[in-house]
């Protein structure tokens, strides 16, 4: 195999700007094109991974493996056209300015709060996380010194003393970003392992920064080390208590008053590069400077105003350019090309294992169970940028040679690539919730506290809730806990969603010039803090959930689960905006689609038709009953409401008889055919008089608060005859069932002319009417039944594995 080390002339001239040739006019252009193949393959690489959930960071390493002289072989002039041997050098300048700016981003985004503060069991799994590798890591490395066969192209480093230490550093990382991405992507962001993994791999991440400071300018200066480590601890001090309170106060004012420009940024933007040049004329490493201001900087609206501004240059174009390095250097055949090479092969994959050990012992003292655990110790051996470069380091001060620098490699890619596929193999976050029981407001006892899932996207959202919450009648023995989700869309980088997961908003100094985001999480908060102090059988707790739309509605699938939720409330995508005219959102209107087609339990779609309608201490309630388990829900609803005191509850019930009641055997599956329809139906019929008997009985009285009635429908016409006669009567709020289990031809030929199948026929009807009449609307599907699957205008039943019917309505 041809040695990597090659050599070339350079000139150099001090009666000039550039001191070699001029970079501007000679290689700009081969810059520009290295830094464009690097983004488009890493981009590549990136699209046929996803399926896998794989970071980034393997798509930009792999580019890097792709330009490798041994596989373009048979094309070297496309190698020496990308990489030629004169233009190394501002590649590698390129890189290490990415680097800075990749470093900088991270410390913008870390949460000093969490890091202080954080819970017990996550602070000493990350320290324990720490202590195994650094036992286990000298013995592994002296296995790989052992087992690992010199060749006369290829020896092992004579010096192992900062081998050792540089080894024993990099199996200690985790990679924040990398592991948010990988949460994120697997939907176990919001779930209870998701945010131990978290929090533990933040303060990891923490703790192996303070390592770096401390212990890597041994290995570039030796003893000497010590005067670099003090002078940059004390340079650190310095940024943070003296420095950071001057930037504060004058970015802070700046930010209030929405003066930045571009130029102004930019000029900030310097001092990444000044704190960079300090660290590293004090022996440490330019990151530490880079990593440092970030630090310091305020966060909030700010810190989002400078990642959008830099994110895309560094993390986008300058920083693969580094990790592409990385895969670069990575010669994988020289494993193989030695007698030993199923040991070395070995060592490869204990090097996954000691991380994977301490999570097991930290986790083992929290009463944690070994699955959890395990799951835990592969999500913390996630490796990220810090790792590779650590071994970036040591390539380049010869710490290491090139057959330790791929067996640790291939050891931190391992690590990185298995841990997506095996968590979504064996802990399968997605499917858990299906094997529940039945969570649903029918099947809730009465004393039973009540878990509701508010889902908002602002505060108009919130308020319009609360008046829903406020009607149930919350008392001691039937308590009312509302898990209110700020729901966020995700378009920035993984760890920027972390810290928008894992920090609130807060009055610190600096923190007070928040995001859109923020400030609107700040004002939903209030909203439903007011409204729990207000009652005292009512909990609520609020948070956000940041994901992409297209899946953000597995994150609520988990959050709901994990909670133990009996109702999903969803806001309709359209409401009454300060002028009285209709708004549409499509994106509200996909979620509240994605979310009722596989929800853990009952959802809700909450029409808000007037603003302060639904808000009156005497509230008049019509429940419009029909039949199928989506009515009896929804009627459990009303029943649940209808013990508040100020509320009159009117439960309307449409008897289906002659055209009306015929049976829509389309829907059945051919096999099954009419007569399997006819009975079906007439075994929901007789669970709902069941129902409605059991309502009658314990629930309507003399008083009036609670009123029944019965009105017969022959006709497909008849139908909207009876709700507009009801919309006469004038109501406050109007509750339906979604009603995807009818087997009607009536309700089957009404459903074509919806505009909203997520309301079904009667709900459809009804929000229509809602915004002029000013009358809000709960429309209900129960859980158990199969959700809405929006394809094709038709309907077919399923079978679940309980050997329930459920229908699902599909249009397309």
């Amino acid at each position: 195999m041809e040695t990597l080390q090659k050599c070339h002339q350079v000139s150099f001239s001090n009666s000039q700007f550039w001191q070699t040739e001029d970079i501007l006019n000679s290689k700009l252009a081969i810059l520009s094109v290295q830094i464009g193949y690097v983004a488009l393959f890493s981009h590549l690489f990136y699209v046929i991974f996803k399926p896998l959930h794989q970071p980034h960071l393997i798509s930009h390493i792999s580019v890097g493996f792709l330009l490798k002289a041994t596989l373009l072989a048979k094309f070297p002039y496309i190698y020496n056209f990308l990489y030629p041997v004169n233009g190394v050098l501002n590649v590698e300048v390129l890189c290490n300015i990415g680097v800075i700016f990749y470093a900088f981003l991270s410390g913008l985004e870390m949460n000093l709060n969490t890091i202080l503060y954080g819970h017990k069991k996550a602070a000493s799994i990350a320290v324990s996380g720490i202590i195994f590798p650094v036992i286990m890591a000298p013995g592994l490395y002296a296995l790989h010194r052992k087992f690992y066969v010199d060749s006369d192209l290829y020896k092992l480093e004579g010096s192992t003393g900062h081998a050792y230490l540089l080894w024993t550093l990099v199996l200690t990382v985790t990679g924040f970003p990398v592991l948010a991405h990988t949460l994120s992507e697997l939907k176990l962001l919001y779930t209870g392992l998701g945010k131990t993994a978290l929090t533990a791999a933040m303060i990891s991440d923490t703790y192996s920064w303070i390592l770096f400071i401390l212990l890597v300018p041994f290995t570039i200066n030796g003893p000497a080390a010590i005067y670099s480590v003090l002078s940059t601890v004390v340079f650190i001090v310095f940024c943070i208590f003296v420095l950071r309170p001057i930037i504060v106060r004058f970015i802070d004012r700046k930010t209030e008053k929405d003066e930045w420009d571009y130029d102004q940024l930019l000029f900030l933007g310097m001092g990444v590069f000044a704190c960079s040049y300090i660290t590293e004329i004090l022996g440490t490493h330019g990151i530490v400077g880079g990593f440092v201001f970030g630090l310091i900087l305020p966060h909030g609206r700010f810190a989002d105003l400078m990642i959008s501004v830099a994110g895309d240059f560094g993390s986008g174009f300058l920083a693969p350019l580094f990790f592409a390095g990385s895969g670069l250097r990575f010669a994988l055949p020289i494993i193989f090309n030695q007698g030993h090479w199923p040991l070395t092969l070995l060592v490869v994959l204990l090097l996954c294992v000691p991380k994977i050990l301490s999570t097991l012992f930290a986790t083992s003292f929290f009463g944690m169970r070994t699955r959890d655990g395990l799951a835990l110790g592969l999500l913390l051996n996630t490796k990220g940028a810090m790792a590779l470069i650590m071994l970036n380091i040591a390539w380049d001060r010869k710490i290491i040679t090139v057959p330790t620098y791929c067996v640790i490699l291939s050891g931190v890619l391992l690590m990185t690539v298995i841990v997506s596929p095996v968590i979504d193999l064996v802990f399968k976050p997605r499917k858990r919730f299906e094997q529940n029981k039945l969570k649903t407001v029918q099947k809730l006892r009465a004393d039973a506290e009540l878990r509701i899932m508010a889902c908002v996207h602002n505060t108009g959202h919130a308020t319009g809730m609360i008046r829903i919450f406020e009607s149930f009648n919350a008392t001691r023995v039937s308590p009312i806990h509302v898990f209110a989700q700020y729901l966020v869309e995700f378009t920035g980088r993984g760890a920027a969603l972390v810290a928008a997961h894992m920090q609130k908003p807060s009055s610190h100094p600096g923190d007070q010039n928040l995001t859109r985001t923020q400030a609107e999480l700040k004002s939903i908060t209030n909203t439903f803090e007011a409204f729990g102090e207000k009652y005292d059988a009512v909990r609520v707790e609020t948070s956000n959930v940041v994901s992409t739309y297209d899946t953000i509605h597995e994150d609520i699938y988990n959050a709901a689960n994990a909670i133990g939720t009996s109702l999903i409330l969803l806001p309709f995508h359209k409401h009454l905006n300060s002028e009285g005219t209709v708004e549409t959102n499509a994106v509200y209107k996909d979620i509240n689609q994605n979310v009722m087609q596989g929800a853990p339990c009952s959802v809700g779609i909450f029409v808000d038709g007037d603003h302060g309608s639904v808000s009156k201490m005497n509230m008049r309630i019509i429940m419009i009953f029909v039949g199928g388990p989506d009515d009896r829900e929804a009627l459990a609803v009303a029943w649940r409401m209808a013990g508040h005191p100020g509320i009159k509850l009117l439960v309307v019930r449409i008897l289906l008889y002659d055209e009306a009641a015929e049976v829509d055997s389309s829907i059945q599956d051919d096999a099954r055919g009419l007569l399997f329809a006819v009975m079906d139906s007439e075994k929901q019929k007789e669970v709902d008089d069941d129902y409605i008997s059991s309502f009658r009985l314990k629930a309507v009285n003399n008083d009036d608060s609670i009123s029944y009635s019965e009105v017969d429908a022959h006709t497909a016409e008849e139908i909207p005859k009876v709700i507009n006669k009801l919309e006469k009567i004038g109501c406050d709020l109007y509750i339906v069932g979604q009603g995807n289990c009818r087997n009607s031809q009536v309700f089957s030929r009404l459903l074509e002319w919806c505009d909203c199948l997520e309301l079904g026929v009667i709900g459809d009807i009804l929000a229509s009417n809602s915004f002029g009449s000013r009358s809000s609307l709960l429309v209900v599907q129960q859980y158990g039944y199969g959700g809405m699957i929006f394809g094709k205008h038709h309907n077919h039943k399923n079978t679940n594995d309980d050997g329930s019917e459920q229908l699902v309505v599909k249009t397309e």
